[in-house]
Protein backbone atom coordinates (compact mmCIF):
# COMPACT_ATOMS: atom_id res chain seq x y z
CA UNK A 1 0.00 0.00 0.00
CA UNK A 2 2.79 2.41 0.91
CA UNK A 3 4.64 1.57 -2.32
CA UNK A 4 1.45 2.31 -4.29
CA UNK A 5 0.96 5.69 -2.60
CA UNK A 6 4.53 6.75 -3.29
CA UNK A 7 4.11 5.82 -6.94
CA UNK A 8 0.82 7.67 -7.07
CA UNK A 9 2.31 10.91 -5.79
CA UNK A 10 5.39 10.68 -7.96
CA UNK A 11 3.20 10.36 -11.05
CA UNK A 12 1.14 13.31 -9.87
CA UNK A 13 4.30 15.39 -9.68
CA UNK A 14 4.40 15.76 -5.91
CA UNK A 15 8.03 16.29 -4.89
CA UNK A 16 10.00 17.50 -1.93
CA UNK A 17 10.13 21.14 -3.13
CA UNK A 18 6.97 23.20 -2.78
CA UNK A 19 6.85 26.97 -3.33
CA UNK A 20 10.57 27.41 -2.87
CA UNK A 21 10.81 25.30 0.28
CA UNK A 22 12.62 21.93 0.18
CA UNK A 23 11.20 19.41 2.64
CA UNK A 24 13.22 16.46 4.06
CA UNK A 25 10.97 13.89 2.40
CA UNK A 26 8.29 13.61 -0.24
CA UNK A 27 5.81 12.79 2.49
CA UNK A 28 6.32 16.13 4.24
CA UNK A 29 6.19 17.96 0.91
CA UNK A 30 2.95 16.18 0.10
CA UNK A 31 1.49 17.15 3.46
CA UNK A 32 2.39 20.80 2.83
CA UNK A 33 0.65 20.69 -0.54
CA UNK A 34 -2.34 18.99 1.04
CA UNK A 35 -2.65 21.66 3.72
CA UNK A 36 -2.48 24.39 1.09
CA UNK A 37 -5.07 22.51 -0.98
CA UNK A 38 -7.50 22.39 1.96
CA UNK A 39 -6.90 26.09 2.63
CA UNK A 40 -7.69 26.90 -1.00
CA UNK A 41 -10.95 24.97 -0.81
CA UNK A 42 -11.92 26.86 2.33
CA UNK A 43 -11.21 30.14 0.52
CA UNK A 44 -13.83 29.26 -2.07
CA UNK A 45 -11.84 27.76 -4.93
CA UNK A 46 -13.33 24.77 -6.67
CA UNK A 47 -11.56 21.40 -6.95
CA UNK A 48 -9.81 22.18 -10.25
CA UNK A 49 -8.63 25.63 -9.21
CA UNK A 50 -7.36 24.41 -5.84
CA UNK A 51 -5.48 21.51 -7.47
CA UNK A 52 -3.79 23.77 -10.01
CA UNK A 53 -2.91 26.24 -7.25
CA UNK A 54 -0.83 23.63 -5.41
CA UNK A 55 0.57 21.98 -8.54
CA UNK A 56 -1.28 18.66 -8.59
CA UNK A 57 -3.75 17.16 -11.02
CA UNK A 58 -7.48 17.48 -10.65
CA UNK A 59 -7.68 13.71 -10.12
CA UNK A 60 -5.23 13.84 -7.21
CA UNK A 61 -7.21 16.74 -5.74
CA UNK A 62 -10.35 14.63 -5.78
CA UNK A 63 -8.47 11.82 -4.04
CA UNK A 64 -7.41 14.25 -1.32
CA UNK A 65 -10.90 15.66 -0.98
CA UNK A 66 -12.74 12.34 -0.90
CA UNK A 67 -10.05 10.45 1.03
CA UNK A 68 -10.04 7.32 -1.17
CA UNK A 69 -7.52 5.62 -3.45
CA UNK A 70 -8.27 5.07 -7.11
CA UNK A 71 -7.92 1.30 -7.07
CA UNK A 72 -8.82 -0.22 -3.71
CA UNK A 73 -11.53 2.25 -2.70
CA UNK A 74 -10.31 2.18 0.91
CA UNK A 75 -9.74 5.34 2.93
CA UNK A 76 -6.27 6.85 2.95
CA UNK A 77 -4.17 7.06 6.07
CA UNK A 78 -4.39 10.00 8.47
CA UNK A 79 -1.58 11.93 6.76
CA UNK A 80 -3.93 12.73 3.90
CA UNK A 81 -7.28 12.59 5.72
CA UNK A 82 -10.41 13.08 3.62
CA UNK A 83 -12.08 16.47 3.48
CA UNK A 84 -15.58 14.96 3.57
CA UNK A 85 -16.67 17.33 6.37
CA UNK A 86 -15.90 20.31 4.15
CA UNK A 87 -17.54 18.60 1.17
CA UNK A 88 -20.78 17.98 3.07
CA UNK A 89 -20.84 21.58 4.24
CA UNK A 90 -20.38 22.75 0.67
CA UNK A 91 -23.02 20.48 -0.89
CA UNK A 92 -25.72 19.97 1.76
CA UNK A 93 -25.51 22.43 4.62
CA UNK A 94 -26.81 25.36 2.63
CA UNK A 95 -28.31 28.13 4.78
CA UNK A 96 -32.05 28.37 4.90
CA UNK A 97 -33.63 31.51 3.52
CA UNK A 98 -34.06 33.93 6.39
CA UNK A 99 -35.89 36.70 4.59
CA UNK A 100 -36.87 37.75 1.09
CA UNK A 101 -34.45 40.63 1.48
CA UNK A 102 -31.56 38.18 1.00
CA UNK A 103 -30.73 36.53 -2.28
CA UNK A 104 -31.73 32.88 -2.52
CA UNK A 105 -29.68 30.07 -4.11
CA UNK A 106 -32.06 30.07 -7.08
CA UNK A 107 -31.45 33.77 -7.66
CA UNK A 108 -27.68 33.29 -7.45
CA UNK A 109 -27.88 30.53 -10.06
CA UNK A 110 -29.86 32.84 -12.31
CA UNK A 111 -27.18 35.51 -11.92
CA UNK A 112 -24.61 33.03 -13.27
CA UNK A 113 -26.86 31.92 -16.14
CA UNK A 114 -27.72 35.42 -17.27
CA UNK A 115 -24.09 36.49 -16.90
CA UNK A 116 -23.01 33.70 -19.26
CA UNK A 117 -25.64 34.86 -21.75
CA UNK A 118 -24.05 38.31 -21.74
CA UNK A 119 -26.58 40.21 -19.62
CA UNK A 120 -25.31 43.35 -17.90
CA UNK A 121 -25.66 43.90 -14.17
CA UNK A 122 -28.59 46.23 -14.71
CA UNK A 123 -30.32 43.69 -16.97
CA UNK A 124 -29.83 40.95 -14.36
CA UNK A 125 -31.16 43.22 -11.61
CA UNK A 126 -34.21 44.07 -13.72
CA UNK A 127 -34.92 40.38 -14.33
CA UNK A 128 -34.59 39.58 -10.60
CA UNK A 129 -36.58 42.61 -9.48
CA UNK A 130 -33.59 43.77 -7.44
CA UNK A 131 -31.46 46.88 -7.28
CA UNK A 132 -28.37 46.90 -9.53
CA UNK A 133 -26.36 47.69 -6.41
CA UNK A 134 -27.54 44.41 -4.85
CA UNK A 135 -26.26 42.35 -7.79
CA UNK A 136 -22.99 44.29 -8.00
CA UNK A 137 -22.34 43.90 -4.28
CA UNK A 138 -23.16 40.19 -4.45
CA UNK A 139 -20.56 39.61 -7.17
CA UNK A 140 -17.89 41.55 -5.27
CA UNK A 141 -18.51 40.09 -1.81
CA UNK A 142 -19.23 36.45 -2.64
CA UNK A 143 -17.34 35.97 -5.92
CA UNK A 144 -14.24 33.77 -5.90
CA UNK A 145 -12.33 36.30 -7.99
CA UNK A 146 -13.28 39.42 -9.88
CA UNK A 147 -14.19 37.30 -12.90
CA UNK A 148 -15.22 33.99 -11.27
CA UNK A 149 -18.52 33.50 -9.41
CA UNK A 150 -19.86 30.20 -8.09
CA UNK A 151 -23.49 30.32 -6.83
CA UNK A 152 -23.05 27.44 -4.36
CA UNK A 153 -19.92 28.89 -2.78
CA UNK A 154 -21.51 32.35 -2.74
CA UNK A 155 -24.58 30.95 -0.98
CA UNK A 156 -22.39 29.19 1.58
CA UNK A 157 -20.41 32.36 2.26
CA UNK A 158 -23.57 34.40 2.68
CA UNK A 159 -24.92 31.85 5.15
CA UNK A 160 -21.75 31.98 7.24
CA UNK A 161 -21.88 35.76 7.25
CA UNK A 162 -25.45 35.84 8.60
CA UNK A 163 -24.36 34.70 12.05
CA UNK A 164 -22.10 37.20 13.72
CA UNK A 165 -21.82 36.34 17.41
CA UNK A 166 -20.25 39.61 18.47
CA UNK A 167 -20.82 41.53 21.68
CA UNK A 168 -23.26 44.40 21.70
CA UNK A 169 -21.61 47.77 21.37
CA UNK A 170 -23.64 49.21 24.25
CA UNK A 171 -22.40 46.42 26.55
CA UNK A 172 -19.42 48.67 27.23
CA UNK A 173 -20.03 49.95 30.82
CA UNK A 174 -18.70 53.41 29.97
CA UNK A 175 -21.00 53.80 26.97
CA UNK A 176 -24.04 52.43 28.80
CA UNK A 177 -23.42 54.81 31.71
CA UNK A 178 -23.60 57.79 29.33
CA UNK A 179 -26.77 56.44 27.69
CA UNK A 180 -28.42 55.86 31.07
CA UNK A 181 -27.54 59.36 32.31
CA UNK A 182 -29.17 60.90 29.24
CA UNK A 183 -32.22 58.67 29.54
CA UNK A 184 -32.75 59.96 33.08
CA UNK A 185 -32.75 63.46 31.58
CA UNK A 186 -35.60 62.29 29.28
CA UNK A 187 -33.42 62.38 26.16
CA UNK A 188 -34.56 60.30 23.20
CA UNK A 189 -32.23 57.66 21.67
CA UNK A 190 -31.84 59.87 18.59
CA UNK A 191 -30.67 62.78 20.75
CA UNK A 192 -28.26 60.49 22.60
CA UNK A 193 -26.85 59.23 19.29
CA UNK A 194 -26.22 62.78 18.05
CA UNK A 195 -24.58 63.72 21.37
CA UNK A 196 -22.21 60.73 21.27
CA UNK A 197 -21.14 61.46 17.71
CA UNK A 198 -20.29 65.04 18.60
CA UNK A 199 -18.47 64.08 21.79
CA UNK A 200 -16.56 61.10 20.33
CA UNK A 201 -16.21 61.92 16.62
CA UNK A 202 -13.27 59.57 16.00
CA UNK A 203 -14.14 56.70 18.36
CA UNK A 204 -16.34 54.17 16.57
CA UNK A 205 -16.81 52.10 19.71
CA UNK A 206 -18.59 55.07 21.30
CA UNK A 207 -20.73 55.88 18.25
CA UNK A 208 -23.72 53.48 18.28
CA UNK A 209 -26.55 54.12 15.85
CA UNK A 210 -30.08 54.88 17.02
CA UNK A 211 -31.26 51.30 16.44
CA UNK A 212 -28.39 49.91 18.55
CA UNK A 213 -29.36 52.18 21.44
CA UNK A 214 -32.99 51.12 21.17
CA UNK A 215 -32.07 47.42 21.19
CA UNK A 216 -29.86 47.86 24.25
CA UNK A 217 -32.64 49.69 26.07
CA UNK A 218 -35.17 46.96 25.29
CA UNK A 219 -32.71 44.27 26.41
CA UNK A 220 -32.26 46.04 29.75
CA UNK A 221 -36.04 46.42 30.06
CA UNK A 222 -36.46 42.65 30.26
CA UNK A 223 -35.02 42.63 33.77
CA UNK A 224 -35.65 44.58 36.93
CA UNK A 225 -35.39 47.94 35.14
CA UNK A 226 -38.55 47.39 33.10
CA UNK A 227 -40.80 49.87 34.93
CA UNK A 228 -38.06 52.44 35.32
CA UNK A 229 -37.14 52.33 31.63
CA UNK A 230 -40.81 52.51 30.62
CA UNK A 231 -41.16 55.69 32.66
CA UNK A 232 -38.12 57.21 30.93
CA UNK A 233 -39.20 56.40 27.37
CA UNK A 234 -41.31 59.02 25.63
CA UNK A 235 -44.01 56.56 24.55
CA UNK A 236 -43.98 54.73 27.88
CA UNK A 237 -43.08 51.39 26.28
CA UNK A 238 -40.53 48.89 27.55
CA UNK A 239 -40.55 46.79 24.38
CA UNK A 240 -40.68 47.34 20.65
CA UNK A 241 -44.01 47.81 18.99
CA UNK A 242 -44.66 45.42 16.07
CA UNK A 243 -43.87 46.83 12.65
CA UNK A 244 -47.40 46.07 11.48
CA UNK A 245 -48.75 48.86 13.71
CA UNK A 246 -46.51 51.49 12.12
CA UNK A 247 -47.24 50.36 8.59
CA UNK A 248 -50.98 50.12 9.18
CA UNK A 249 -51.13 46.70 7.54
CA UNK A 250 -52.41 44.74 10.51
CA UNK A 251 -55.89 43.52 9.58
CA UNK A 252 -58.54 45.06 11.80
CA UNK A 253 -61.32 42.65 10.89
CA UNK A 254 -61.61 39.21 9.40
CA UNK A 255 -63.18 40.66 6.26
CA UNK A 256 -60.88 43.07 4.39
CA UNK A 257 -61.60 46.77 4.85
CA UNK A 258 -62.01 49.26 2.03
CA UNK A 259 -60.24 52.42 3.16
CA UNK A 260 -61.56 55.94 2.70
CA UNK A 261 -58.74 56.68 0.25
CA UNK A 262 -60.57 54.41 -2.22
CA UNK A 263 -63.85 56.27 -1.85
CA UNK A 264 -64.96 57.99 -5.09
CA UNK A 265 -64.12 61.66 -5.48
CA UNK A 266 -67.81 62.47 -6.05
CA UNK A 267 -68.42 61.79 -2.35
CA UNK A 268 -66.07 64.54 -1.24
CA UNK A 269 -67.89 67.49 -2.83
CA UNK A 270 -71.31 66.39 -1.44
CA UNK A 271 -72.91 66.96 -4.82
CA UNK A 272 -74.42 63.47 -4.87
CA UNK A 273 -76.72 62.62 -1.92
CA UNK A 274 -76.92 59.18 -0.35
CA UNK A 275 -73.51 58.96 1.31
CA UNK A 276 -73.68 58.46 5.09
CA UNK A 277 -71.23 58.72 7.97
CA UNK A 278 -71.65 56.81 11.21
CA UNK A 279 -70.27 56.49 14.72
CA UNK A 280 -71.23 55.65 18.30
CA UNK A 281 -71.87 57.98 21.22
CA UNK A 282 -70.71 56.13 24.33
CA UNK A 283 -72.46 56.56 27.66
CA UNK A 284 -71.21 56.41 31.24
CA UNK A 285 -68.40 53.90 31.89
CA UNK A 286 -68.78 52.54 28.36
CA UNK A 287 -71.83 50.51 29.39
CA UNK A 288 -74.33 52.08 26.96
CA UNK A 289 -74.24 53.63 23.53
CA UNK A 290 -76.30 55.31 20.83
CA UNK A 291 -75.46 55.01 17.14
CA UNK A 292 -75.54 58.02 14.82
CA UNK A 293 -75.99 58.15 11.04
CA UNK A 294 -75.63 61.44 9.15
CA UNK A 295 -76.19 62.02 5.43
CA UNK A 296 -73.32 64.13 4.08
CA UNK A 297 -75.30 66.26 1.63
CA UNK A 298 -78.42 67.12 3.65
CA UNK A 299 -77.00 66.63 7.19
CA UNK A 300 -80.07 64.52 7.95
CA UNK A 301 -79.51 62.50 11.13
CA UNK A 302 -80.75 59.07 12.23
CA UNK A 303 -80.17 57.65 15.72
CA UNK A 304 -79.71 53.93 16.38
CA UNK A 305 -81.37 52.38 19.40
CA UNK A 306 -79.01 49.87 21.08
CA UNK A 307 -80.76 48.56 24.23
CA UNK A 308 -78.82 45.28 24.41
CA UNK A 309 -75.29 46.62 24.04
CA UNK A 310 -73.15 47.89 21.19
CA UNK A 311 -71.53 44.70 19.92
CA UNK A 312 -70.96 44.10 16.23
CA UNK A 313 -74.18 42.08 15.88
CA UNK A 314 -76.31 44.69 17.68
CA UNK A 315 -74.93 47.56 15.60
CA UNK A 316 -75.32 45.57 12.40
CA UNK A 317 -79.03 44.87 13.07
CA UNK A 318 -79.71 48.48 14.08
CA UNK A 319 -78.11 49.90 10.91
CA UNK A 320 -79.94 47.49 8.62
CA UNK A 321 -83.31 48.19 10.31
CA UNK A 322 -82.82 51.97 10.21
CA UNK A 323 -81.62 52.30 6.62
CA UNK A 324 -83.98 49.70 5.19
CA UNK A 325 -86.74 52.36 4.96
CA UNK A 326 -84.48 54.81 3.13
CA UNK A 327 -84.82 54.74 -0.70
CA UNK A 328 -82.09 52.84 -2.43
CA UNK A 329 -80.96 55.96 -4.31
CA UNK A 330 -80.24 57.62 -0.94
CA UNK A 331 -78.09 54.82 0.51
CA UNK A 332 -74.99 54.61 -1.62
CA UNK A 333 -72.17 54.37 0.93
CA UNK A 334 -71.39 54.37 4.64
CA UNK A 335 -68.15 55.69 6.18
CA UNK A 336 -67.20 54.57 9.69
CA UNK A 337 -64.13 54.53 11.89
CA UNK A 338 -62.29 51.31 12.66
CA UNK A 339 -64.28 50.51 15.77
CA UNK A 340 -64.96 46.85 16.53
CA UNK A 341 -68.70 47.54 16.44
CA UNK A 342 -68.60 47.41 12.63
CA UNK A 343 -66.91 44.02 12.33
CA UNK A 344 -69.98 42.79 10.40
CA UNK A 345 -69.54 45.44 7.71
CA UNK A 346 -69.64 42.90 4.90
CA UNK A 347 -73.13 41.75 5.84
CA UNK A 348 -74.31 45.36 6.20
CA UNK A 349 -73.06 46.12 2.70
CA UNK A 350 -74.74 43.05 1.18
CA UNK A 351 -78.07 43.59 2.95
CA UNK A 352 -78.39 47.29 2.11
CA UNK A 353 -76.60 47.31 -1.24
CA UNK A 354 -74.15 50.06 -0.28
CA UNK A 355 -70.38 50.43 -0.03
CA UNK A 356 -68.72 50.60 3.38
CA UNK A 357 -65.52 52.63 3.81
CA UNK A 358 -63.25 52.97 6.84
CA UNK A 359 -61.26 55.96 8.01
CA UNK A 360 -57.58 55.79 8.82
CA UNK A 361 -56.68 55.33 12.50
CA UNK A 362 -56.72 58.52 14.56
CA UNK A 363 -58.32 60.51 11.74
CA UNK A 364 -61.79 61.60 12.97
CA UNK A 365 -61.62 64.66 10.76
CA UNK A 366 -62.18 62.38 7.76
CA UNK A 367 -65.77 62.08 9.08
CA UNK A 368 -66.19 65.77 9.82
CA UNK A 369 -69.96 65.85 9.31
CA UNK A 370 -70.53 63.02 11.75
CA UNK A 371 -68.15 64.45 14.36
CA UNK A 372 -69.88 67.83 14.21
CA UNK A 373 -73.29 66.16 14.58
CA UNK A 374 -72.09 64.18 17.59
CA UNK A 375 -71.06 67.47 19.18
CA UNK A 376 -74.59 68.82 18.66
CA UNK A 377 -76.09 65.65 20.12
CA UNK A 378 -74.05 66.08 23.28
CA UNK A 379 -76.46 68.89 24.18
CA UNK A 380 -79.09 66.17 24.64
CA UNK A 381 -76.75 63.42 25.84
CA UNK A 382 -73.87 64.95 27.86
CA UNK A 383 -70.74 62.93 28.51
CA UNK A 384 -71.03 60.68 31.53
CA UNK A 385 -74.78 60.16 31.01
CA UNK A 386 -76.27 56.68 31.25
CA UNK A 387 -77.83 56.32 27.79
CA UNK A 388 -79.65 53.09 28.65
CA UNK A 389 -82.54 55.14 30.08
CA UNK A 390 -83.32 56.61 26.66
CA UNK A 391 -86.04 54.79 24.72
CA UNK A 392 -86.35 54.53 20.97
CA UNK A 393 -89.09 57.17 21.07
CA UNK A 394 -86.75 59.52 22.94
CA UNK A 395 -84.05 59.05 20.29
CA UNK A 396 -86.53 59.68 17.45
CA UNK A 397 -87.67 62.88 19.18
CA UNK A 398 -84.08 64.10 19.54
CA UNK A 399 -83.37 63.31 15.88
CA UNK A 400 -86.54 65.14 14.73
CA UNK A 401 -85.63 68.22 16.75
CA UNK A 402 -82.10 68.21 15.34
CA UNK A 403 -83.35 67.78 11.78
CA UNK A 404 -85.72 70.75 12.21
CA UNK A 405 -82.86 73.04 13.24
CA UNK A 406 -81.76 75.45 10.45
CA UNK A 407 -78.15 75.17 9.36
CA UNK A 408 -75.89 77.91 8.08
CA UNK A 409 -74.09 75.48 5.77
CA UNK A 410 -77.48 74.70 4.14
CA UNK A 411 -78.22 78.38 3.58
CA UNK A 412 -80.44 78.26 6.68
CA UNK A 413 -82.54 75.39 5.41
CA UNK A 414 -83.20 72.47 7.71
CA UNK A 415 -81.96 68.93 7.00
CA UNK A 416 -85.60 67.77 6.82
CA UNK A 417 -86.40 70.34 4.12
CA UNK A 418 -83.41 69.27 2.02
CA UNK A 419 -84.38 65.62 2.32
CA UNK A 420 -87.99 66.33 1.30
CA UNK A 421 -86.72 68.12 -1.82
CA UNK A 422 -84.69 65.05 -2.75
CA UNK A 423 -87.63 62.70 -2.17
CA UNK A 424 -89.90 64.83 -4.39
CA UNK A 425 -87.26 64.82 -7.12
Amino acid sequence: MQRFLVKEFVVAGVGRVFRGVEYPSRREGCQARHREYVRALADGLNVTQAAHAVGVSKRTGKVWRNGRTRSSGRCERASIAPQAHWYRLYMKCQPHRVSKRFLSLKERMRIVGWGVEGFSIRDIARQLGRSPLTVSRELKRNGITSTCYNPYIAHMRAGKRLKRPKARKCADPRLWAIIWDKLELRWSPEQICAYLRMRFPHNQSMNPCVETIYQSIFVQAKGTLRKEIASLMRQGRARRRPVAYARGVRPRFKDPMVMISERPASVEDRAVPGHWEGDLIIGAKGQSAVGTLVERSTRYTLLLYLPNGHTAVEVQDAIIDKLADVPHSLRLSLTWDQGSELAQHRKIASELGLDVYFCDPHSPWRRGTNENTNGLLRQYMPKGTDLSFLTEADLDAIADQLNDRPRKTLNWDTPKQRLELLLRA
